[in-house]
């Protein structure tokens, strides 16, 4: 089974065998479009996702959408992420909202990530929110002020800080609200009675930024949830936080493993507007590169070290893509065989060692370059573990010797594209049959369909 480090526990673990997970992964503050160390961080759990599926574990996924509550500088003194950006560019903060969000999806399925099965956005789940900060006010957890503010009693969770290290005493005061019982407790309600907000019984207001991701991940996955995904940046104050409001609910722990993903620098430098050195992956795409060689050069660096970024690289990692897809179309032309066990058994072991890619890999450059290996062994044995690395190495199967469709072909194959995508199989099997009454014969590869 997988091993992975675990923040909370400090220690690579083994995830304990089960015929279905649950994992949370937190997703984007929908204000501008994600740069490519954002999309860095959603290839975690996408990674996690198709190891834990190779091995027959049906996982349920929950990524939110935040669209309010985030604040600008991180403080409960900042102002409202959306609401700033909205502004700004002179649209509604809902519009912009979706329009980011839109955006956010296209990215995540260039990459080839796959969707989780709920994306809830905090805007549409207020009333879990609300509860749930009621639940936290009647088990002694939480306190509501006379202006409508409800905070958080960090003296009420004793394990505070075993995920970051950080200590409550430790912790510096800062300069917002007067009234609250003790320096580090923190919002779970703002009062307002601006654009996002919304009626509750402490007064109208908005929800504090951690309290979404409990009320989500509670309400969607239950109150025991295998895995927590990241990057690095949200381990504290924001996990830390959640982890309290979400076991304070419980009464239990909810979260049994924690895992962050570190940051990526482009040219050696954090990526910043203030530093110019922004990059998305429209960027990469205009560059003339497949957006999959990002994904490549991801997957080039274990999740847990900080991967240093750069054209050179994005440029090396789109060459190695394009080669393998047509070395992989090349090795099709050639009668199969069985996969090449020894090098396929070594990629499998570094997926289930802790995410080790580079050694996965490794072992398949080293089986490209084999000439002891039959050409239908590295065909089978590149197309298994493409399953994991999701890098489409089939795309070029079949594409120079493919016939030109009948008329009204292409129509049905792209509608039966967006029923498999759909999860929709019976659609899928009704259009094939359609397919085959036109004389077009489609087979299904990792990468989507062929035909003939």
């Amino acid at each position: 089974m997988l091993r992975i480090y675990d923040t909370r526990a400090r220690q690579v673990e083994e995830i304990a065998p089960a015929r279905a997970m649950r994992m949370y992964s937190c997703g984007p503050t929908v204000y501008r479009h994600a740069h490519v160390g954002n999309l860095r961080s959603q290839l975690l759990s996408d990674l996690i996702r198709r190891v834990l599926e190779r091995q027959r574990v049906r996982m349920v996924v929950c990524q939110n959408i935040t669209d309010v509550g985030h604040l600008a500088d991180d403080s409960e003194a900042g102002e409202d992420k959306v609401l700033m950006r909205a502004r700004a560019e002179g649209r509604s903060p809902r519009d912009l909202a979706r329009y980011y969000e839109d955006a956010f999806k296209r990215d995540t399925a260039a990459l080839n990530m796959r969707p989780p099965e709920h994306m809830p956005r905090a805007s549409e789940t207020i009333d879990l929110m609300i509860e749930l900060i009621a639940k936290l006010i009647e088990r002694g957890h939480a306190y509501a002020l006379p202006d409508g503010a409800v905070y958080f009693d960090a003296t009420s969770f004793p394990t505070y800080g075993e995920i970051s290290g950080n200590r409550l005493n430790s912790l510096r005061p800062d300069a917002t609200d007067p009234h609250k019982r003790f320096h580090a407790d923190w919002a779970l309600w703002k009062p307002s009675d601006g654009e996002l907000s919304w009626e509750a019984p402490w007064g109208r207001g908005f929800p504090g930024w951690h309290i979404e991701c409990s009320a989500m991940s509670l309400h969607f996955l239950g109150e025991r949830i295998d895995l927590h995904t990241a990057g690095i940046d949200l381990r504290f104050p924001h996990h830390e936080d959640e982890r309290a409001q979400s076991n304070a609910a419980a009464g239990h722990e909810v979260v049994r493993h924690w895992v962050h993903g570190e940051h990526l620098l482009f040219d050696g430098r954090k990526m910043a507007k203030s530093t110019g050195n922004v990059v998305l992956l429209s960027d990469v795409t205009e560059a003339g590169l497949d957006p999959l060689a990002v994904r490549l050069a991801f997957l080039e660096h274990r999740y847990r070290q900080q991967l240093n970024l750069t054209w050179d690289t994005l440029h090396a990692a789109d060459r190695t893509v394009r080669r393998w897809r047509t070395r992989v179309a090349e090795w099709s032309e050639s009668p199969s065989a069985p996969m090449a066990a020894d090098y396929v058994r070594r990629a499998e072991s570094a997926f289930d060692d802790d995410l080790d890619t580079p050694a996965a890999l490794r072992a398949l450059r080293e089986l490209e370059r084999d000439e002891s290996v039959a050409p239908g062994a590295k065909l089978e044995s590149f197309l298994h573990l493409d399953q994991v690395l999701g890098l489409d190495l089939a795309v070029e199967i079949g594409r120079s010797r493919q016939p030109a469709l009948p008329p009204g072909a292409a129509e049905l194959l792209a509608e039966r594209a967006r029923a498999r995508e759909a999860g929709d199989w019976a659609a899928s099997d009704r259009l094939r049959e359609s397919l085959v009454s036109m004389g077009v014969r489609v087979s299904d590869t990792p990468s989507g369909q062929v035909w003939d």
